[in-house]
């Protein structure tokens, strides 16, 4: 991918961005999730740039990028903001949106809140809110794969990190996700990102300021009202890429089609980490689908005439 330039956003903080293709391309925007950067794009951006002006931001908390002090830093509201900001920056109105993990979580809730900027949403391996949190009550397989998200909310948790040391901490934090030995090009970079000053604090505090509710595997907490109330659709056609050997997010988190109407599954065998692990199979799933793809105006015109 290119080299980052450093952006100043109206929300306060600084990212660095990956910007690829040509700006009077279509555009795409592409968010990475925990515990990674643009650089899960490595092998799709590329790709995309082609025939699209691509945009991979690091979010808040990772890398280089700004890293707000305290938890309510990394509140979900926030991070949508610095997306519409980033955005508005580039000059950017309506795009395709891409999310992975944490990125695709803060994708769904971009798409929800800002439907007239999002023209169509990709989703990898990353849970709707209302099914995930309703899954978090209901389905006990996926509360139990969820536990270490407490893990990752216990205040004590750097301490831990820095007695065990950051390599340490990549080989568990990728050990049942991910062929270890596959990434060993990759290693140096990661230790890089996540050995900047208080990296490892914003990167844990995504999971400290979302208000998902992780019960315990014996609790049985107050059920949280708007799991069984009207929850709004998306208004975009979205296309969810699944990879099927997820061990972190169970196929529950599939059950969308009372939320999604417009929607297309595409799954593929691989992990959670599917955007650099099968990455020639995300591009064709995407391209496929057609949400890369701008048609002409003469074709939209003459759809709208019949």
């Amino acid at each position: 991918m290119s080299d980052l330039q450093h952006i100043a956003l109206s929300t306060g903080v600084e990212l660095d961005v990956a910007i690829t293709g040509d700006p009077a391309s279509p555009p795409v925007i592409l968010l990475h999730g925990f515990p990674e950067s643009h650089r899960t794009w490595r092998d799709i951006a590329p790709d995309l740039a082609r025939d699209h002006y691509v945009v991979a931001p690091d979010q808040r908390g990772f890398a280089r990028s700004s890293k707000p002090e305290g938890i309510d830093g990394y509140t979900p509201d926030k991070i949508v903001a610095d997306l519409i900001a980033l955005a508005d920056h580039l000059n950017i109105d309506r795009f395709t949106l891409v999310g992975h993990d944490w990125g695709g979580a803060v994708a769904w809730m971009a798409a929800l809140r800002h439907p007239e900027r999002i023209a169509k949403l990709v989703i990898i391996n990353a849970p709707h809110p209302l099914v995930f949190q309703r899954t978090m009550f209901d389905d006990l397989e996926q509360r139990a794969a969820s536990q270490y998200i407490r893990a990752f909310r216990n205040p004590d948790l750097e301490k831990h990190i820095a007695a065990i040391g950051l390599e340490t901490f990549f080989d568990t934090s990728f050990s049942k996700h991910a062929d270890l030995a596959a990434m060993a090009e990759d290693k140096a970079a990661y230790l890089d990102e996540w050995g900047q000053p208080g990296a490892i604090t914003g990167m844990l505090n995504w999971y400290r300021a979302s208000a998902i509710v992780v019960p315990e595997m014996d609790e049985t907490p107050p059920r949280p009202a708007f799991l069984d109330a009207p929850f709004p659709p998306t208004a975009m056609p979205v296309l969810v890429i699944w990879g099927i050997q997820d061990s972190a997010l169970l196929p529950s988190q599939l059950d969308l089609a009372e939320y999604v109407p417009d929607l297309t599954i595409e799954t593929i065998d691989a992990g959670h980490f599917v955007p650099w692990q099968k990455p020639d199979a995300v591009i064709a799933a995407m391209r496929r689908w057609g949400c890369l793809t701008r048609p002409p105006v003469s074709i939209v015109r003459t759809a709208g005439l019949r």
